[in-house]
């Protein structure tokens, strides 16, 4: 049995460049398949919060996805932006961004690979527990998101993943995450 080797990046070109990723070429060598232009999605960091009220719901947002041509029931989320502090920042901000929500702590959850295959970034992910409105959502300033807020019980979830209903891998993975480690609060 061979031991597998890791490809080694010659040279990286952006080629196209767009406000949520840019693409680049990376040409690679490996020492028993040659060399190979293998493409990458480079993007930020995204981030992921799952927010909980006093009552146990879960604070969602119903939301327009273009890449499915259709709406999902996801937490809120978005990228880290370059004035952002750090992904506990940005948490915080897409939080009251889109659900007018906020608490005073936010505990981190851990951070995955989104699509490893082609694209480097990590998203991070939260919980903000006893969270409460202190504002009302306003929407991005480039007025391309349709959203809105709902509030759903905490004990639904499961099924409403189970069903099909909250389909986004991320915010599946932020509540497996939650599941799994149920940081206290």
């Amino acid at each position: 049995m061979s031991k597998a080797h890791k490809w080694e990046t010659l040279r990286s070109e952006r080629v196209y460049t767009t406000p949520i990723f840019d693409l680049h070429r990376r040409r690679a060598a490996h020492p028993h398949r040659g060399e190979r232009d293998f493409y990458v999605l480079d993007a930020p960091a995204w981030v992921n919060i799952i927010p909980l009220t006093r009552a146990g719901e879960v604070v969602m947002v119903r939301q327009y996805r273009h890449g499915i041509g259709d709406f999902t029931l996801e937490i809120p989320g978005g990228m880290v932006d370059p004035a952002d502090p750090d992904p506990a920042a940005a948490a915080r901000r897409e939080m009251i961004e889109e659900t007018g929500y906020d608490a005073e702590t936010i505990v981190p959850l851990g951070s995955v690979n989104p699509n490893p295959a082609i694209q480097p970034n990590l998203c991070h992910l939260f919980v903000a527990r006893e969270v409460s409105l202190v504002a009302q959502p306003h929407a991005n300033p480039d007025g391309a998101e349709e959203t809105e807020v709902a509030l759903v019980p905490l004990s639904e979830i499961k099924g409403l993943i189970a069903s099909g209903r909250i389909s986004h891998a991320l915010v599946i993975t932020a509540f497996a995450f939650f599941h799994v480690y149920n940081p206290p609060a």
